[in-house]
């Protein structure tokens, strides 16, 4: 009987552009036929009556997250009814990731395994830490002898911080970390991030949490509630271009391997951060494209169309051309002339072809500094 079957409410938010304001929509989803329907909130009327809708997925609903629904990009903001927030929200937890500058190398192999786990990556910025901030970041450590040398080691150069969020996810981040000092008899370490990835001692490749309120106190650290910008971006604006993982190839957990080719290709990648895009900055960051290319529409929509991350891609080998790696816009025509572009091996066609960078040379510098603006908004 299909008025008994399960469905999840949600409140969503959309930006209306027309009107210039947000409109509020109860959302309602049901798992079992991946079919949703949507009420406008204030004219307290149907907007999309109960259709399938197989590109949306129960682990996408979530307070924060943004989803598309028919080209329109929203963000949910509330749980319906109790029902959801108990069978949905319960569980779900945010946690601190980060990468310390001994694993910043590795970051691929690293970003593969926080999106194998299960936990998904909401928010990411690489950063450089002040000593009032380091020194912030390790208070509880500062009786300990090793305490100026953690300091030291901490502020040596970039480290990457990421929310996760996930069911019990402190505790699986925690996990996946390890101890900062695994001994032989602990066998279930032998897989952990410390374990693979660290050298020993204060050289532990990555950090996690201990428990729900370190998290959320150290979140507050790297990205402060109150709208502050919490530590500055590693981006250095020299010899510089932009490189911009697309939503599709984030929602589709390419991040790590895109990150790792591009390292493994001898690019440097001197600042990442991850972040939503509204439509008129994608139209003003894709201006030169208007009128030039035919898919110009398209392209805008895809790229608000959920996270994308932004990096600073700087080559210090003038052969080496970043633009010429991401290889030719059309995937297939990739695949065909350029076989071990990133296009060619992660793209699916010429919206959705993985990755956007900077086509003219002296353009590198200004989408870097437009897309860290686009960030900061």
């Amino acid at each position: 009987f299909q008025s008994q079957d399960e469905r999840f409410a949600f409140i969503a938010e959309w930006y209306d552009p027309s009107a210039s304001l947000f409109r509020r929509y109860e959302l309602l989803y049901y798992p079992k036929d991946s079919s949703i329907e949507m009420y406008d909130v204030k004219n307290r009327r149907t907007f999309l009556r109960r259709t399938k809708y197989e590109s949306l997925h129960v682990e996408d609903l979530y307070v924060g997250s943004k989803v598309t629904v028919f080209s329109r990009h929203l963000t949910i903001v509330d749980y319906g009814n109790l029902y959801t927030s108990r069978k949905l929200g319960s569980r779900k937890e945010r946690t601190l990731a980060l990468i310390k500058p001994d694993g910043m190398r590795k970051i691929g192999e690293l970003l593969d395994i926080i999106i194998n786990s299960g936990l998904t990556i909401t928010k990411a910025k690489m950063m450089l830490l002040s000593r009032k901030e380091a020194a912030d970041f390790y208070a509880d450590h500062r009786a300990k002898p090793f305490y100026h040398e953690l300091l030291q080691f901490i502020m040596s150069g970039p480290i990457l911080a990421m929310e996760l969020l996930g069911d019990d996810a402190v505790s699986k981040w925690r996990a996946i970390v390890g101890p900062a000092n695994p001994t032989a008899t602990e066998s279930d370490t032998l897989d952990s991030i410390s374990e693979s990835f660290g050298h020993c001692g204060l050289r532990d490749a990555a950090h996690g949490p201990d428990s729900v309120a370190s998290a959320a106190k150290e979140l507050e650290l790297f990205f402060p509630s109150s709208g502050g910008r919490g530590p500055v971006s590693s981006a250095k604006f020299t010899n510089c271009t932009c490189c911009i993982i697309k939503p599709h190839a984030v929602n589709e957990g390419l991040t790590g391997k895109i990150v790792k080719a591009i390292l493994k290709e001898g690019f440097e990648i001197s600042a990442l951060q991850m972040f939503n895009l509204e439509r008129p900055n994608v139209e003003e960051f894709y201006e030169i494209y208007k009128g030039v290319v035919p898919e110009y529409l398209e392209m805008v929509s895809e790229l608000c169309s959920g996270p994308c991350i932004a990096m600073e891609i700087r080559q210090f080998d003038p052969s080496k051309v970043f633009r010429d790696f991401c290889g030719p816009s059309d995937p297939a025509l990739a695949r065909h002339l350029r076989p071990g572009t990133l296009r060619a091996v992660f793209g699916k066609d010429k919206i959705q072809n993985a990755v956007h960078c900077t086509d003219l040379p002296e353009d590198g510098l200004l989408e870097v500094r437009l897309a860290r603006q686009t960030c900061s908004h």
